[in-house]
């Protein structure tokens, strides 16, 4: 046997062959704590997070997955699966625990004969787009690109094209998974049908995804898109004139409601900086000129303090809030869908709006819709097409200082919406408890993936997640 002591002083008792023959067997690396990028690789997105693993695998390709998850069985350890490093709550790092980091894993393969595209776990959303914008095509898929692909589509993915296109589960062909057994599997409509109608919208709880097939769809290269921006203490009346302006607006239009003070942005001009500021956020993935005239009624509602809603590429526009949600700033999330934007929601909204005092937090809310619901909900394990917004109230400060009181604010302004709840995004969910997660499916899809989970994994061996665990 071997020791591993990690820096909190665990001591964690491994077979000392078995992390040898490991080692060997990688093409990729094996990483522990005495090692000089361990702190670097145990790091995660969200800077709150700060956990110490017994090892860490930087797979190279598939066989050092299956070694992997056969290494953890063999020795007993828990396994946290790490794609983009993402997780809101962190899961995609552990104490005392093996991460397997698919991070390395960046292969995106277009065929523009299918209109398809195959890309490997560790590939994130900017990569993805780099490739497939490339040829005018794209999977709808998140509003960050340094966002992991995996971790966004196994929740089931909302973005700037899901009105249009659905959700990025929608656009998903084909899986190739590695199983607790360590046995790799294919995952499809035609093959394993019911695991793949589990890993659409219910996260890692089945096994490692190792690629993804998507098809492809017809995008810009350049949209209408960017933000229109009122003062704050306007926000009701914006919010009213937006929720009846989006009652017959077309699919191609996308919409995000932000809330924040203006950031110190070059785009913005100085008197806004730290102004409390609405925004309404456009993205028209059809002709520009037809999103003109669509957006035309918000540019001329009220008095915006800036219109940057314009022409431009989508992989620009799918940038844009790269820069408010960087690596190692501390979130803390609380989420919550709703029907639709009543009189009471938006007097909430706009009364918990003026309570922000970070400069950082800046909370969206998506409008749903379009194509999203047009999926039947028995079709995949995401559960909640019919909601009309979700409400992602995303709580940052750059370091500890200042984040309690504003976790408190996420917290109180979650709880005052509570008796607006329909559902909840499982993506959006924090370390929240198994009632939580049981919401985000609804009882009968629950009990299907305890079913599936059973199947696949009854020794809960991937039980670092938003968890199902076996019937």
């Amino acid at each position: 046997m071997t020791t591993v002591r990690t820096p909190t002083g665990e001591r964690i008792r491994l077979d000392q062959r078995a992390v040898a023959e490991l080692e060997t067997s990688l093409r990729g690396e094996l990483v522990g704590p005495a090692d000089s990028g361990y702190e670097t690789h145990r790091r995660v997105w969200n800077g709150s997070i700060d956990r110490y693993p017994a090892l860490i695998v930087r797979c190279a390709g598939v066989a050092d997955v299956v070694d992997a998850v056969r290494f953890a069985r063999r020795v007993g350890l828990a396994v946290a699966i790490r794609g983009g490093g993402h997780s809101f709550p962190g899961l995609s790092v552990c104490d005392g625990g093996l991460v397997i980091d698919l991070s390395l894993m960046k292969g995106v393969r277009v065929d523009l004969a299918s209109r398809t595209v195959r890309a490997q776990a560790g590939v994130r959303l900017g990569e993805l787009d780099r490739e497939t914008q490339a040829f005018g095509l794209a999977v709808p898929a998140g509003i960050v690109t340094h966002t992991g692909l995996a971790g966004l589509t196994l929740g089931g993915g909302i973005g700037w094209l899901m009105r249009r296109y659905g959700l990025t589960i929608d656009q998903l062909l084909s899986v190739d998974l590695v199983t607790a057994d360590g046995e790799l599997v294919k995952a499809s409509a035609q093959e394993n049908s019911d695991l793949f109608w589990g890993i659409r919208g219910a996260g890692g709880n089945f096994g490692v995804v190792t690629e993804f097939e998507f098809q492809l769809n017809p995008v810009g290269p350049e949209v209408l898109a960017g933000p229109l921006i009122w003062p704050m203490e306007q926000s009701a009346e914006v919010l009213r004139f937006y929720r009846d302006w989006i009652t017959d607006v077309p699919d191609e239009l996308t919409t995000i409601v932000v809330h924040r003070k203006a950031p110190p942005l070059p785009t913005l001009p100085p008197e806004l900086h730290g102004l409390p500021i609405v925004t309404v956020i456009c993205c028209y993935a059809g002709p520009v000129e037809e999103g003109e005239r669509v957006v035309q009624p918000l540019r001329a509602f009220g008095s915006p303090l800036i219109d940057l809603c314009t022409r431009r590429r989508f992989v620009e526009h799918q940038a844009m809030f790269d820069a408010s949600f960087p690596e190692g700033w501390w979130y803390y999330f609380r989420s919550c869908d709703v029907a639709t934007l009543t009189d009471e929601v938006i007097d909430i909204t706009a009364e918990h709006a003026q309570r922000i005092r970070s400069p950082l937090t800046a909370f969206p809310i998506f409008h749903l819709g379009g194509a999203v619901g047009r999926v039947g909900d028995d079709e995949t394990a995401f559960n909640g097409r019919t909601a009309g917004h979700t409400f992602n109230i995303n709580a940052t400060t750059a370091t500890r200082d200042g984040f309690q009181e504003e976790r408190e604010w996420s917290r109180s302004f979650w709880s005052a919406l509570q008796p607006h709840h329909s559902g909840i995004y499982v993506n959006f969910l924090m370390e929240e408890g198994q009632q939580r997660v049981r919401d985000a499916y609804g009882t009968t899809k629950y009990d299907r993936l305890r079913a599936l989970k059973r199947r696949y994994d009854p020794d809960n061996f991937f039980r670092l997640n938003q968890n199902i665990p076996p019937a």
